[in-house]
């Protein structure tokens, strides 16, 4: 095959999701429905969070951290696939490509490591409640922060520059939602055999530690509730805990499905769904788990839309 020679205004064209549909029209739509209700709820999850003094713990930090990733994560893929739908022009340049592989595999990482911490915290929070604010004090909550994000984007920066080292061929089309690895490496006009093996060890080394321990700590967490002589406490555990499980399950089955998985168990329309789920599904729904089954979230929520709302309509 010929190789593409890269010019200043040479780029990839981006297929993705919307042009595959049998209905496309409506699939924009209810993209466009969630990308908003991501951007709604994430961003008032945020605001309460930020504002509301009993909010300033730990637990709500994490979980602010968690809302700000997936408010990036479902920005980065969903206004430009909308965009390109309605002007029908899919073209994305190759540095925007990197770029927006760059950010994509910064948010997946960042998140993949902040749900591990979010369960240590819960854990720490029911299994040894006395030593909670020493073993996670503020210091160690912002170090679990900056842990996440840093990692996640030297690990994002080196995948991303290998990736985007290969010479690509003429066929330019990425059937795909957005940049990523593997339909990246579709295009490449080199051997990337080694490299689909590293990606694949990386992804078992980056996916596999957090699983298991968020597994280990809910084990725990849950042979604790059932001791517990409260009734009440013990719901309020459970209840804590399986919005983070509801979390976890969706955004380590959607990754383990796309970077742990051989490539063999890959198709291009499965890749597509799972992108879809995992970049604007899974950000929409997220805030609503934690939200709906925590009664200080709602609590805050409403006074912070009481804060800022009723002022507004008083002035009409």
């Amino acid at each position: 095959m010929e190789l593409w020679n890269f010019t200043l205004g040479s780029g990839f064209i981006l297929v993705g999701i919307l042009n595959d549909s049998g209905s496309p029209e409506l699939l924009c739509a209810t993209i466009t429905i969630l990308y908003m209700l991501a951007l709604t709820s994430n961003g008032l999850l945020l605001l309460a969070i930020t504002t509301e003094a009993r909010l300033h713990m730990p637990m709500y930090l994490l979980l602010g951290q968690l809302s700000l990733m997936d408010l990036l994560f479902t920005s980065v893929v969903s206004p430009k696939a909308l965009a390109d739908f309605l002007r029908r022009e899919n073209t994305i340049s190759f540095g925007g490509c990197a770029l927006q592989m760059f950010l994509a595999l910064t948010m997946g990482g960042a998140e993949d490591l902040l749900l591990a911490f979010m369960a240590y915290d819960r854990y720490v929070a029911i299994c040894h409640p006395l030593k909670y604010m020493t073993l996670v004090s503020p210091r160690v909550c912002w170090l679990m922060v900056a842990t996440s994000w840093i990692l996640a984007s030297l690990s994002a920066l080196i995948y991303t520059v290998y990736t985007m080292h290969y010479p690509f061929c003429r066929a330019q089309e990425i059937r795909h939602l957005l940049c990523e690895i593997p339909p990246l490496l579709k295009l490449a006009c080199a051997d990337t055999s080694r490299y689909e093996l590293m990606v694949y060890v990386m992804g078992v080394t980056f996916l596999i530690p957090s699983l298991a321990a968020i597994l280990a700590s809910y084990t725990q967490i849950l042979l604790t509730a059932l001791h517990m002589p409260s009734n009440e406490g013990r719901k309020k555990a459970l209840v804590t805990c399986s919005s983070h499980l509801a979390v976890v399950g969706m955004f380590y089955g959607a990754a383990t499905f796309m970077y742990v998985l051989p490539s063999s168990f890959h198709s291009t329309r499965q890749d597509n769904i799972i992108s879809v789920f995992y970049t604007i599904v899974t950000p929409a729904l997220n805030p609503l788990i934690y939200s709906l089954r925590n009664k200080e979230v709602m609590g805050a929520l409403r006074r912070v839309l009481g804060k800022y709302m009723l002022p507004a309509h008083s002035r009409l």
